[in-house]
């Protein structure tokens, strides 16, 4: 293997849970919901998908489990911003700490306990082809299916009814409620969806990307994850080029320390986020003249009429 090819496999596999987890936080923005709890999710994702795999020996089984936990979280953010119209700020924050802490507490039990890594495609005569054989036909499923999870997105979103009401709730939810679409019911189902790819983003990683489980595996992903949707203006597409812009970022502050670049490791292992924050300046910059893309109602709670 070329240290080119092993450079792009490694990108991949660092930018597959940022994909995963955006996603879905994607799709709870442009229901004009803002969702701060995605690095719990993540974690908890994270904890319960390393449990189950190990206790089922099912990387599938582990990936479900690790859907549900975060879905089971974002139903409780959920229930308190849209039932009861808590601030949506101060319940994602609150739910990003609840889960750092109750996925030590379910983990602890895990941790120093090793499971097999979720097998990889292979397919004789096209996996083994130079270079690109392993990067297009020798990934996990996890891979492939953030792939297909953001072609799908953008599907329903762009072609399809259900994806128009969905947009229309994010851009004036009173409009929408005025013509008689579900607004809580659009916003709920896309909670308990985002809350679930942010669960599979965060299983992904003892699951695909390392065979074991440690507290707080998840070192930020959450909330690079949030900044990926402003970075790419909530559109699904510019989702995947940012996803690997900061997946490339992570491994080449990697490379660079093992190449013995004389900086401080604390700086180099910072480079992500600082990316993270000089891209979101430099689009708040930009939409300071041009207007933002942001869906109207965005961190807005909505309740109709009784």
């Amino acid at each position: 293997m070329s240290l080119l090819e092993a450079i792009i496999l490694s990108v991949i596999a660092a930018s597959t849970p940022l994909l995963l987890a955006a996603s879905g936080e994607l799709m709870v923005e442009r229901s004009g919901v803002l969702n701060l709890g995605v690095e719990g999710m993540m974690i908890m994702g994270a904890a319960c998908g390393f449990a189950g795999a190990h206790l089922t020996g099912s990387t599938l089984a582990g990936a479900l489990f690790g859907v549900v936990a975060g879905a089971a979280l974002s139903a409780v953010f959920a229930a308190l911003t849209l039932g009861l119209a808590v601030n949506q700020v101060a319940t994602g924050l609150a739910l990003t700490i609840f889960g750092i802490g109750l996925s030590g507490l379910i983990g602890a039990g895990f941790v120093g306990q090793r499971i097999a890594v979720a097998p990889h495609l292979h397919i004789p005569g096209l996996t083994d082809l130079p270079f690109i054989g392993k990067i297009l036909f020798g990934e996990d499923g996890f891979v492939y299916f953030s792939i297909v999870l953001v072609a799908g997105i953008w599907w329903f979103l762009y072609r399809t009814r259900a994806g128009l009401i969905l947009r229309a709730v994010g851009d004036n939810h009173t409009s929408a409620h005025a013509l008689g679409y579900p607004v809580l019911k659009v916003r709920w189902l896309a909670v308990l969806f985002g809350g679930g790819c942010a669960g599979l983003g965060g299983a992904y990683l003892p699951l695909a990307y390392t065979p074991f489980f440690v507290p707080e595996m998840t070192a930020g992903r959450g909330w690079i994850a949030l900044a990926l949707v402003v970075f790419s203006s909530w559109r699904p597409l510019r989702l995947v080029g940012g996803a690997y812009l900061f997946g490339a970022v992570t491994i080449l502050q990697l490379q660079a320390q093992g190449a013995g670049l004389s900086l401080p490791p604390q700086l180099m292992t910072s480079l992500p986020y600082l990316a993270c924050i000089i891209v979101l300046v430099l689009i708040s910059r930009k939409r300071g003249t041009a207007g933002s893309a942001a869906p109207a109602s965005l961190g807005l709670v909505f309740v109709p009429d009784r």
